[in-house]
């Protein structure tokens, strides 16, 4: 997705079970969201990307606020094989 020059976007990505996630742009990343009625926490970001693929947008990640970090670290690997955003270089 590449940077909108002069807007604030961000590339949310958002876990929501095993196997199920979304991606998409919003303009701010508020700590806590409610997304089709899951409450989510603000996990990660947002970043900016490095190296190559420093002309992205920056990328924040959410989960279920109820998740131990070791069962979001869990989902957020089986995603990276389906979310590019999920396998970029960060600082």
């Amino acid at each position: 997705m590449p940077l909108r020059r002069g807007l604030a976007v961000i590339e949310v990505v958002l876990l929501l079970g095993k196997g199920r996630h979304a991606v998409e742009s919003w303009d701010d990343a508020p700590d806590l969201v409610e997304y089709h009625g899951a409450l989510l926490s603000r996990r990660a970001g947002p970043r900016m990307p490095v190296g190559a693929d420093a002309h992205r947008d920056p990328v924040a990640v959410y989960a279920d606020d109820l998740l131990t970090e070791e069962e979001f670290q869990d989902l957020f690997y089986a995603a990276q094989a389906d979310i590019e955003a999920l396998r970029l270089k960060f600082d």
